[in-house]
């Protein structure tokens, strides 16, 4: 353990994960959404991919655990247990998938998902049906395979919920609120899966500290008034993300 943590903090491009970690936790904490599209294309340009999910599973389990209790009190348990039921069902697929892809196509799917969902909140794009049970039980299984495929579970449930009569609290809980238990469940694959040990596992408690520090400071800037700047400077950083890793990737 001794000479992993040092060859952990000797690993070229640390720096830029602590900032790249604390970034997305302070994003995470004022709009509830947005770690592993800022994190993950970043991070895979230093790291192995398999290993940036890793890292950004493990660190993000503490970040943010603060605002789960009030989280699950704002928002709406009906949908957040079929989320995270259709979800459990279709995780093993995904995570299949992850652990045979080529690094390269990782990289180029993390960036082009991670604009495809930026394009798609800027330009109002969402889901015209109704919101039934059956639907909520079915983007669980697809923000399953998506998250467990490329460590990114978020699009579907936030297209979703751009579709919803919530209140924007209530919204924000339960998108904190899934994305928590999604992190618990990709612990427990790669947990079975043999992959949660090693270098990765000691990146991710180090980068634990600068993300539960930007969810902290993201939670205590949120205030409802301002919701629309938040959003506007989500959507920066995720851009400025998702174009370096698309960059890197075709290059």
């Amino acid at each position: 353990m001794p000479d992993l943590l040092a060859q952990a903090l000797a690993l070229p491009g640390l720096g830029w994960l602590v900032m790249i970690a604390f970034t997305a936790g302070l994003v995470r904490g004022f709009v509830g959404f947005g770690t592993a599209l800022i994190f993950l294309p970043v991070a895979a340009q230093i790291i192995d991919p398999v290993w940036a999910v890793t890292v950004l599973i493990v660190m993000d389990l503490a970040g943010p655990a603060p605002a789960i209790p009030r989280a699950l009190k704002d928002g709406h348990p009906k949908d957040l247990m079929r989320l995270v039921a259709g979800t459990a069902l279709a995780l093993p697929l995904g995570l299949i998938a992850l652990f045979k892809v080529d690094p390269a196509v990782f990289k180029l799917v993390v960036s082009v998902v991670s604009l495809a969902m930026l394009a798609a909140l800027m330009t109002g794009f969402r889901y015209r049906g109704f919101v039934t049970p059956r639907i909520v039980w079915a983007t669980g299984g697809a923000a399953g395979l998506l998250g467990g495929a490329a460590g990114i579970p978020g699009p579907p449930v936030i297209l979703l919920y751009m579709a919803s009569s919530h209140p924007a609290r209530v919204i924000r809980a339960n998108s904190t609120a899934y994305l928590f238990f999604f992190d618990v469940m990709m612990l427990v694959g790669f947990l079975f899966a043999g992959r949660l040990a090693g270098m990765p596992l000691i990146l991710g408690l180090l980068l634990m500290l600068p993300n539960l520090v930007g969810n902290l400071s993201g939670g205590a800037m949120f205030h409802p008034r301002y919701e629309s700047l938040y959003r506007n400077v989500a959507y920066v950083i995720i851009a400025a993300s998702s174009l370096s890793g698309l960059y890197a990737a075709l290059s």
